[in-house]
């Protein structure tokens, strides 16, 4: 099997079809995402969220917030559980959902926990990460306040964020208060869409 070009095992291609089946069951009855995208979970989600893994595929510890329907959180603790290292610790503070992605990871093997928290809690919680990640979560400036914890104990620490077609807007507001570098990465997936890849972020002043 391949995602997005790039040959993906057996193994995680299975845990990855059980992920999917598991999602379109719990979709039926609590609202995981927009229903439109349920019939094509496999590039509407899977294939889209597989990207950060494949930008950064380091076993080392992430941070997903706001994870709702697992997407990218949990598709990176499956493709993580093929390297035998790393975690992802998901922050989702509807239990519901929470309920949802603690048996997505106990049911696909995947390397993750959940944090039934608020993403301004989370920090006290989760001490240290390498990797952020979010999606359809909020925009840039507000990702940037959510992982300024995390980037002030870590100066290597590196988010990883997917944008739509209005990126470019949420890039120039939020470079009004931030100072940051940034990598954008084309998605293979969505066109007009990107994930963008910052790092050295500080607050200005």
């Amino acid at each position: 099997m391949h995602l997005n070009g790039r040959r993906v095992s057996r193994e995680t291609q299975e845990r990855l079809e059980h992920f999917v089946a598991l999602f379109q069951k719990w979709a039926k009855t609590i609202n995981l995402t927009a229903p439109s995208t349920l019939n094509d979970a496999w590039n509407r989600h899977i294939a889209d969220s597989a990207q950060i893994f494949q930008i950064q595929s380091s076993p080392l510890t992430w941070v997903d917030l706001g994870s709702g329907g697992g997407f990218p959180g949990v598709v990176t603790a499956i493709m993580l559980a093929e390297l035998g290292g790393g975690w992802v610790h998901l922050v989702e503070s509807n239990r519901k959902k929470a309920a949802f992605l603690r048996a997505a990871l106990r049911e696909t093997g995947a390397r993750g926990s959940i944090h039934i928290e608020r993403i301004e809690d989370a920090p006290a919680i989760i001490e240290r990460c390498d990797f952020v990640s979010a999606r359809a979560l909020a925009d840039l400036t507000r990702l940037l306040v959510y992982v300024e914890p995390w980037s002030q104990k870590n100066a290597n620490l590196r988010a990883y964020f997917h944008k739509g077609r209005d990126y470019r807007a949420e890039i120039e507001k939020a470079r009004g208060e931030w100072r940051f570098d940034l990598l954008e990465h084309k998605s293979a997936v969505e066109e007009d869409s990107v994930i963008l890849e910052i790092f050295n972020t500080r607050r200005l002043a």
